[in-house]
């Protein structure tokens, strides 16, 4: 074969197979370099988010109180000046009934009779009504005083003596030892019926005794309203307190008694409990809150049950106290509203019924506007003076 056509194959083979390998370096140039790949491990398997499920698995937990800058409470002292002042200005209709017979000049039968239906009227009951205008007619008769300055002065006398100055106001927080000689905090047990300032109380009985220099933990047992929790927790940060806490819907003697065993753990020397307010024509949950009580005495003994009354309700506050009372052996009592429409004769009255002592009383919404109970401080305000 001709030699020359040999030659123009093997030319032609190789043309083609340079341009095929031209060809693929080309295509190498033109496509991305392969990135490396973040290997991630497996993802956690999902819990299972069925209503209920949560809150009912989750324990209690302990609200460390913020970083930010604390309050400093008022001291307790200096509170009965400023809460007496308050009361004077109320005008509520025991300071008016007062005024009025105070400001006559001549007392008669008549002035007599108005008077003590404005002491009735008052929230002070029947019997008590009756019993101030009695003595009262008496002294002031036997006594032959027409001056209204000494008048008062009588008046200041025995209404003092109908407010009980010899009842025991204190409010018990000191705690004792366990069987194994440990040391326990003091636990009070603070109950009423929603509406009434309960847990607001319960965070201003927190600044009163961190102002008196104790240390406190608070313990949200008022598990069925968030807002409750939330609002004590607040409370807490304010001042520097832990506040134990549980998740909505929880049952409330088990955050209860959590927060008297961290108590108890810590050191502190009071536990603050505040409890699910609750109506008191609903057996049921009466009955829930004489276990609350029991199950805490596990821990320590409750040294104070404090009801809160809302001072402006009369009649249905007394009904109130008489259900607590046979359901978990209230041993104080805390007067809130008493400013504004109250009717002070019920600090009076509900000390009748029960046979427990008025030991704080609020008069105002301020964070530091409840202050122990003063039988002669409270008389002053409602006299005026």
């Amino acid at each position: 074969m001709n030699p020359v056509y040999w030659l123009a194959i093997a030319a032609a083979v190789i043309v083609v197979v340079v341009a095929a390998v031209l060809v693929v370096r080309s295509r190498g140039k033109a496509l991305p370099p392969v990135e490396e790949r973040q290997v991630l491990p497996p993802a956690a398997p999902a819990r299972p988010t069925e209503p209920g499920e949560l809150e009912s698995q989750a324990p209690a937990e302990v609200a460390e109180p913020s970083t930010t800058t604390l309050d400093i409470p008022e001291a307790p002292a200096s509170r009965l000046v400023r809460l007496r002042r308050r009361l004077a200005g109320s005008q509520n209709a025991l300071a008016r009934g007062l005024a009025d017979l105070l400001s006559q000049d001549r007392i008669d039968a008549a002035t007599w009779d108005d008077f003590e239906t404005t002491l009735i009227t008052s929230d002070l009951g029947v019997g008590p009504a009756t019993e101030l205008t009695t003595r009262l007619r008496q002294r002031l008769a036997v006594d032959g005083v027409v001056d209204p300055a000494t008048a008062h002065a009588v008046l200041r006398q025995e209404l003092i003596a109908l407010v009980g100055p010899d009842l025991d106001r204190t409010v018990h927080t000191a705690g004792g030892q366990g069987p194994d000689g440990e040391d326990l905090p003091g636990v009070v047990l603070v109950v009423g019926v929603n509406g009434t300032g309960k847990t607001t109380t319960v965070g201003k009985l927190a600044r009163v005794l961190v102002a008196e220099g104790r240390t406190v933990m608070l313990g949200a047992a008022d598990t069925f309203r968030a807002a409750a929790t939330e609002q004590l927790t607040t409370w807490g940060e304010r001042v520097g307190v832990e506040t134990v806490r549980g998740a909505e819907g929880a049952d409330p003697a088990s955050v209860a008694y959590t927060a008297v065993a961290a108590g108890r753990d810590s050191g502190v020397d009071v536990v603050l409990v505040d409890t699910a307010g609750r109506l008191h024509t609903k057996t049921g949950l009466m009955d829930e809150l004489g276990k609350v009580k029991r199950v805490i005495e596990k821990v320590a003994p409750v040294t104070e049950v404090l009801l809160v009354l809302d001072a402006t309700t009369g009649q249905n506050g007394l009904t109130q106290a008489r259900t607590f009372a046979e359901v978990v052996d209230v041993t104080g009592i805390v007067l809130t509203k008493l400013d504004g429409s109250a009717k002070g004769g019920i600090v009076v009255q509900v000390q009748r019924e029960l046979g427990v002592p008025v030991k704080l009383i609020g008069l105002g919404e301020g964070v530091d506007d409840l202050a122990p109970f003063d039988p002669a401080q409270f008389v002053d305000g409602v006299l005026g003076d």
